[in-house]
């Protein structure tokens, strides 16, 4: 089954209801140096930035609080530094009902991402790894009874390779694998997960990874750039089948704000994002895993659970910020969008 599907409005469904299995997020914890500029700047030059501030960040950290504030029970396995910034690295995480009782304070400092964003909304960000280094394998096995308990076991690039593995070795339920960024992790270790979620550009570094770069992985980035939104829809596709062939169980593709692609032994099905007033898209990503983490503990479809963490990647880009910017189950996520074919 190949189509296009959204949301219909409502209320709350299964993947925001408070209750369900576990969510585990191994990751990364970090400190967000956000400046504000009104364009990004070209290689080489320098800009003038209206304004800086730090807050907490990480990928792994994001998806955390993404995931307790639609409803789950969520746990944070990762590390700062003891370089005094854990106060600005675990608010959030705090406030948010998050279990930080597997978060280790290890020598030096705390992971720093230096964020730029443009007026235009979009970002770029430079990660320093700092303390985030020290979660490898012996750091997430010390967590074997939270691992092999959890409903959902949530993954990213931001850590070491081994420490991915063995989330994945003593991982008890599904593993959601955000391989961003996209680093050099056996294929048998992401080929556990269900699923596998990539940006249409980290989909195609994947591929070449692997050598399976083909059609899919070189000329879709060319048509997406230079032609028409349904063009880069179907190279799109095209990826992610490709992928799936290469034996991913299932794949979600993120596409900014043209939505989600699903893709699992049901089918493949577009989830289109609602339209929204963007103010900053930093850490929409993150929210979109986070609540779909929340969704699939929860008994959600994948599917279903997309179609909900679309809506809250989109509410996540009208305010400021990354976990500042995540909806709780109290607020009122953006109407679907209408099917289109």
């Amino acid at each position: 089954m190949s189509g296009s599907e959204s949301q219909g409005a409502g209320g709350v469904g299964a993947a925001g209801t408070v209750g369900g299995g576990t969510v585990v997020v191994v990751g990364s914890i970090n400190v967000d140096q956000v400046v504000t500029v009104d364009r990004l700047p070209l290689p080489g030059e320098t800009l003038i930035g209206s304004s800086m501030t730090l807050s907490p960040g990480g990928k792994g950290a994001n998806q955390a609080v993404a995931a307790a504030r639609r409803g789950a029970r969520t746990v944070m396995i990762g590390a700062v530094g003891d370089d005094g910034r854990a106060d600005d690295a675990l608010p959030y995480l705090r406030s948010s009902g998050v279990d930080v009782s597997g978060v280790d304070t290890v020598p030096g400092p705390t992971g720093l991402a230096v964020v730029s964003v443009g007026g235009d909304s979009e970002n770029t960000i430079v990660v320093v790894p700092g303390a985030n280094g020290a979660v490898g394998a012996s750091a997430v096995s010390s967590h074997v009874a939270a691992l092999s308990e959890a409903a959902v076991v949530v993954l990213q690039g931001e850590i070491p390779v081994d420490g991915i593995a063995a989330a994945v070795q003593h991982a008890g339920g599904r593993v959601v694998f955000n391989l961003a960024p996209v680093i050099d992790v056996p294929a048998d270790v992401v080929k556990v997960a269900d699923p596998l979620v990539v940006n249409e550009h980290e989909g195609r570094l994947l591929l070449a990874a692997w050598g399976a770069a083909g059609s899919a992985a070189s000329g879709a980035s060319a048509a997406s750039a230079a032609g028409s939104d349904e063009e880069a829809r179907v190279d799109d596709e095209s990826v992610v089948a490709a992928l799936r062939a290469q034996g991913v169980t299932s794949v979600v593709m993120t596409r900014g704000a043209a939505g989600a692609i699903v893709s699992d032994a049901s089918g493949t099905v577009l989830v289109a994002s609602p339209r929204v007033a963007a103010v900053d898209s930093s850490g929409a990503g993150d929210a979109f895993v986070g609540a779909l983490a929340a969704g699939l503990a929860a008994g959600s479809s994948l599917l279903e659970a997309a179609r909900d963490a679309v809506r809250v990647g989109a509410y996540s880009v009208t305010g400021v910020g990354t976990q500042a910017s995540y909806p709780t189950l109290d607020d009122e996520l953006p109407a679907a969008a209408g099917v289109t074919q």
